[in-house]
């Protein structure tokens, strides 16, 4: 169907501590649309790694491509420089600009007082701790969702928040940008900001950091207007 028509492929990239499961809620009503949808899965070794992977799973499909990103994917999203995709989804993502690196858009603002305290260990490598996913990275989720979460959590390393990003594809690609109002990992001002500066088409909303699990509804329609 979709190398037929033109019905894009939708390729659904998970931030850090999450895996492709995280989408799982919008995977279904997608498919149901008739879509085809692809969970990239990415290392999380590094910017450039993760960017690589994205690549090879963009390889794999025909047609135009719509990319959706949840947090730190955004920048992964950003970085690839693939013709066939036509526009590009942020859900309460990170969207640095060239030269500028996760961290750099990530701490602009001060911390939600229940966001986590984050350090790599010995190996470079960032855990998220179990307490915060009901804290900070999904506090609207059910306790079955949240126990999921901790369970499939993919750590990232620290390189990837540390890379100088390449020229971002929202420079020219018509993007969208679902605001999280209630976000307690990336501040809702650091959100509007970004989404600002990509001049993305915006929709805000008193969501938690994970609305792909707690409120996929609203992604799957904003992943429709993108596209139309």
């Amino acid at each position: 169907m979709n190398s037929e028509s033109k019905t894009p492929t939708v390729v659904l990239v998970h931030g850090a501590w999450a895996d492709g499961s995280s989408w799982a809620s919008v995977i279904r009503p997608l498919q149901a649309r008739g879509f085809k949808v692809v969970a990239a899965p990415l290392p999380l070794t590094s910017l450039t790694d993760d960017v690589r992977a994205l690549d090879r799973v963009l390889a794999r499909t025909s047609g135009s491509v719509v990319i959706a990103a949840h947090a730190y994917a955004g920048a992964v999203i950003s970085a690839t420089s693939n013709a066939r995709v036509k526009s590009l989804v942020y859900v309460t993502a990170l969207t640095p600009a060239e030269g500028e690196t996760v961290a750099d858009v990530f701490y602009r603002e001060p911390p939600h007082p229940m966001a986590p305290t984050l350090a790599p260990d010995d190996a470079g490598i960032i855990w998220m701790p179990d307490a915060a996913f009901a804290a900070a990275f999904a506090h609207k989720a059910s306790a079955e969702q949240i126990a999921l979460l901790n369970a499939t959590q993919r750590p990232i390393a620290v390189r990837c928040i540390q890379e100088p990003s390449p020229p971002p594809a929202w420079r020219q690609k018509p993007s969208w940008y679902l605001i999280a109002e209630e976000d307690r990992m990336i501040a809702a001002a650091t959100q509007r900001f970004l989404a600002d500066r990509m001049k993305a088409n915006v929709r805000a909303e008193k969501l938690d950091h994970t609305p792909l699990v707690t409120a996929p509804t609203l992604v799957v329609e904003v992943i429709l207007e993108a596209a139309a």
